[in-house]
C-alpha cells in the first residue's frame, strides 16, 4: 500500500534517524549532545517491531516549549492578525490535513493498530472539517452589555486565555488532539501539544506539516513527546494559561494537582466512561438494534470511552440478543490492520493488552459467563501482535469489575433487567456519566428515561452520534467541561467585565 509505504519513508527520513521528539518555535528540538536523552520506543501493535525511537522531552524541553508559546502569544504576530487571517490559517490547516489524508491514516494504523479503513474514513476526514468548523466561529464570538445600576455602562469582552498545553490520548491519536487544537487556535491562543507517546508520529508529521505550508509564526504550534513526566511538566509550568486533558480519570485528578500547586490554570477533562446501553422490550428493527449496538461497542477494537460497554437488557429479548451479537463476535476477523480483510486491528499497546485479558479473568472469577473471545488471537500472523478477541459476558452484576471499572477495549458485559425502574438504576450505577443510550417504540419512556439518565449524552434509538455543533462531555467522574460546538470556546477563552462611568468621579 503506497500510503504505508510513505509513511515508513517518512519515519525513516525524518524522525528514525534524528531521534526527534519535540516540535518547538518552529523546528525540531535540538538536544544538548552533553546530556543522555530517555528514548521512547514506537512500536507497530500488529507486529510487535520497532518502528523507531523517539527523545522524550524532559522538563527543560517542556519550558522551552512553554516559553516559545508565551512568546508567541506576548510579543508575536500572532495575536494581531486579522479574524479573516486567522480563520484563513484554520481552513488551510484543513487543507493539508486533506492533501496527506493517505500519510496521516497509516501513520495513525501503524501506531494505533485501528483498522485503515476506520483511520482513513472515520479520523482523518473530521480532522481536517474541524478546522473548517471552527474558522467559521472566530467572528462570531460576542460579548454583551449588562444592565448595571443608572450612571454606569458596563459590558464584557471575550479574550485569549493564553498558551494552552493540550493533553490528549492514544486511541484518537490526530482527531482528539484537532478536537482541541482548533477552538484553540480559532481563539487566538498558542498551544504545546503532548500526545501520548505511543502514538506521537501523526502529530509530529501535522506539525512538520503545518510548519512546511508556512500557515502559522513560529511557537504558536509546538509539540512536545512523552509520557506522565512530561504531562506533569507541562501542567506545573507557570507560563500555561490552560490545560486540556482527555483520557484516564485517575491521570485527570494528577492534572487537577498540578494546576493547584502552580498557577492555577485552568483545566478542562474529558475522562473516562462506562456507558450503558439499554435495549427495552418493545424495541423496534431488534436487528439493526443489535447491529448498532456491536458496531457501537467492537469498532475502533473498543478503544473509546463513550462506548456502550455495558449492555443491559431486557428479559424477554436477551437470549435473541446475546445469541445474535455472539454470530457476530465470532464472525469478527482480526488481523493485519491494512488488509481489506480485517475486521479488528490489535490493541494499541502491549501492557494494554494484558490490562484488557486481566479483566477477562476477573469476569470469569467473579462468577460471569463467557460466551464470546475471551482470549488473545495469536492465529497465523497475529502470533506477535497485541491481539484480543472480542469477547462477550453475560451474567454480569453490578458489584463485578467487568461491570464497575473502564476496560477500555473489546468487551461487552450483558445484564438483564425486568423493569424500568430497574433499568435506570444499573445505568446509573457507576461512578462514571459519559454516555448512555436507549432503544424504545415509547416516545413517553424515551423522554422519561433520558432526563433520569446521569450520563452528560443520551443516545435514544441510535447509539452513538456526534456532531461538531454538538457538545461533547460528561458528568460525574467522566470529566469538567465540553469538548467541541460553541461550548469548547467558552474554554479557550476569559470573560472580561469593563465598567464606564458615565459621569466620572
Amino acid at each position: 500500500m503506497p500510503a504505508r509505504s510513505d509513511a515508513l519513508s517518512w519515519i525513516t527520513a525524518t524522525v528514525k534517524n534524528k531521534k526527534n521528539g519535540a516540535f518547538v518555535g518552529g523546528e525540531w528540538h535540538r538536544d544538548d549532545p552533553s546530556k543522555s536523552a530517555h528514548l521512547i520506543k514506537v512500536i507497530n501493535p500488529a507486529t510487535g517491531e520497532i518502528l523507531c525511537e523517539l527523545r522524550e522531552s524532559d522538563k527543560s524541553v517542556v519550558d522551552h516549549a512553554a516559553a516559545a508559546a508565551l512568546a508567541a502569544f506576548t510579543s508575536g504576530p500572532w495575536t494581531k492578525w486579522p479574524r479573516s487571517e486567522r480563520a484563513a490559517a484554520l481552513i488551510k490547516i484543513g487543507a493539508e490535513i486533506r492533501k496527506h489524508h493517505h500519510e496521516l491514516a497509516a501513520l495513525e494504523t501503524l501506531c494505533n493498530g485501528k483498522t485503515w479503513a476506520e483511520s482513513f474514513h472515520d479520523d482523518i476526514p473530521e480532522s481536517a472539517s474541524v478546522f473548517d468548523y471552527y474558522a467559521g466561529w472566530i467572528d462570531k464570538i460576542y460579548g454583551e452589555t449588562c444592565p448595571v445600576e443608572q450612571g454606569f455602562v458596563n459590558f464584557t469582552l471575550r479574550e485569549s486565555v493564553g498558551p494552552c498545553a493540550l493533553i490528549v490520548p492514544w486511541n484518537f491519536p490526530l482527531l482528539l488532539a484537532c478536537w482541541k487544537i482548533a477552538p484553540a487556535l480559532a481563539m487566538g491562543n498558542t498551544v504545546v501539544i503532548k500526545p501520548s507517546p505511543q502514538t506521537s508520529l501523526s502529530m509530529l508529521r501535522l506539525a512538520e506539516i503545518i510548519h512546511d505550508a508556512k500557515i502559522l509564526p513560529a511557537g504558536v504550534f509546538n509539540v512536545v513527546v512523552g509520557g506522565g513526566p512530561t504531562g506533569e511538566a507541562l501542567t506545573h509550568n507557570d507560563a500555561i494559561a490552560k490545560v486540556s486533558f482527555t483520557g484516564g480519570t485517575d491521570t485527570g485528578r494528577a492534572v487537577l494537582k498540578g494546576s493547584a500547586d502552580s498557577n492555577l490554570k485552568s483545566v478542562t477533562l474529558e475522562l473516562g466512561g462506562k456507558s450503558p446501553n439499554i435495549i427495552f422490550g418493545d424495541a423496534k428493527n431488534l436487528q439493526a438494534v443489535i447491529d448498532r449496538s456491536f458496531q457501537a461497542m467492537f469498532s475502533h477494537k473498543g478503544e473509546k470511552c463513550s462506548e456502550p460497554t455495558r449492555l443491559i437488557v431486557h428479559r424477554s429479548l436477551h437470549d435473541k440478543v446475546v445469541t445474535a451479537l455472539v454470530e457476530k463476535a465470532e464472525k469478527t476477523r482480526c488481523g493485519d490492520p491494512f488488509a481489506d480483510t480485517t475486521d479488528q486491528g490489535p490493541q494499541c499497546f502491549e501492557g494494554h493488552m494484558e490490562r484488557i485479558l486481566g479483566y477477562i479473568k476477573a469476569g470469569k472469577a467473579e462468577g460471569a459467563k463467557c460466551v464470546a473471545g475471551g482470549n488473545r488471537d495469536t492465529a497465523g500472523d497475529n502470533a506477535k501482535g497485541y491481539f484480543v478477541r472480542p469477547t462477550i459476558f453475560t451474567g454480569v452484576t453490578r458489584e463485578m469489575k467487568i461491570f464497575q471499572e473502564e476496560i477500555f477495549g473489546p468487551v461487552l458485559a450483558v445484564s438483564v433487567f425486568d423493569t424500568e425502574e430497574e433499568a435506570i438504576e444499573l445505568a446509573n450505577a457507576t461512578r462514571y456519566g459519559l454516555a448512555a443510550g436507549l432503544y424504545t417504540a415509547d416516545a413517553d419512556r424515551a423522554m422519561r428515561v433520558s432526563r433520569r439518565l446521569d450520563a452528560g449524552m443520551v443516545f435514544v434509538n441510535r447509539y452513538g452520534c456526534y456532531d461538531f455543533s454538538s457538545p461533547f462531555g460528561g458528568f460525574k467522574q467522566s470529566g469538567w467541561g465540553k469538548e467541541m460546538a460553541i461550548h469548547s470556546l467558552e474554554s479557550y477563552t476569559r470573560r472580561k467585565s469593563i465598567w464606564f462611568a458615565v459621569a466620572p468621579n
